[in-house]
């Protein structure tokens, strides 16, 4: 209780989200009992620097490098958002939030949600911007222990695709 946002960040996410700029996959997860910071750990206060969670710190820390002078790579950063609620699957961004969607597997590509909603981010406040829609968008509910606790599992995927530019 006694470390700030930052420092969790910089302890368990940091690296996570450096491999991933780098090119590989990261997953960073969070659970346990309702009630017990989930929320507040993944995403904190936007709008506070020291009450930032994990998820805008690693908002600043992709666009942060993708801006940096010194790179000099093209990047491409996507974002998708479903919600698995009662075993159904659910597009938290697209247009029928209501729809239940399908998990199909292709050979190639592997595992996948059919017509799932991937946006193209251009900044930071994008990706708060489509966080925060998502999450308007979730089934939450009473509970003896939360006001409003999610009733759901979700899933935020960030994808950062890069490559170098043609000349």
């Amino acid at each position: 209780p006694n470390i700030s946002q930052r420092t969790v960040y910089d302890e368990t996410a940091f690296p996570i989200v450096e491999a991933v700029i780098e090119g590989y996959n990261g997953t960073i997860f969070a659970y346990g009992q309702t009630g017990c910071g989930k929320t507040f750990t993944m995403m904190g206060d936007f709008a506070s620097p020291e009450f930032r969670g994990i998820t805008p710190n690693a908002f600043e820390h992709i666009f942060g490098y993708i801006n940096s002078e010194g790179n000099k790579k093209k990047y491409m950063v996507r974002c998708s958002f479903l919600e698995i609620y009662n075993e159904d699957v659910r597009d938290l961004l697209g247009k029928d939030t209501s729809k239940k969607l399908d998990i199909r597997e292709d050979p190639k590509t592997g595992i996948f949600v059919k017509d799932l909603s991937i946006i193209q981010m251009h900044n930071t406040k994008d990706l708060e911007n489509e966080l925060n829609k998502g999450f308007n968008n979730r089934h939450v509910g009473e509970t003896s222990m939360n006001k409003e606790s999610s009733r759901s599992h979700c899933i935020f995927t960030v994808y950062v695709e890069s490559g170098e530019p043609s000349t």
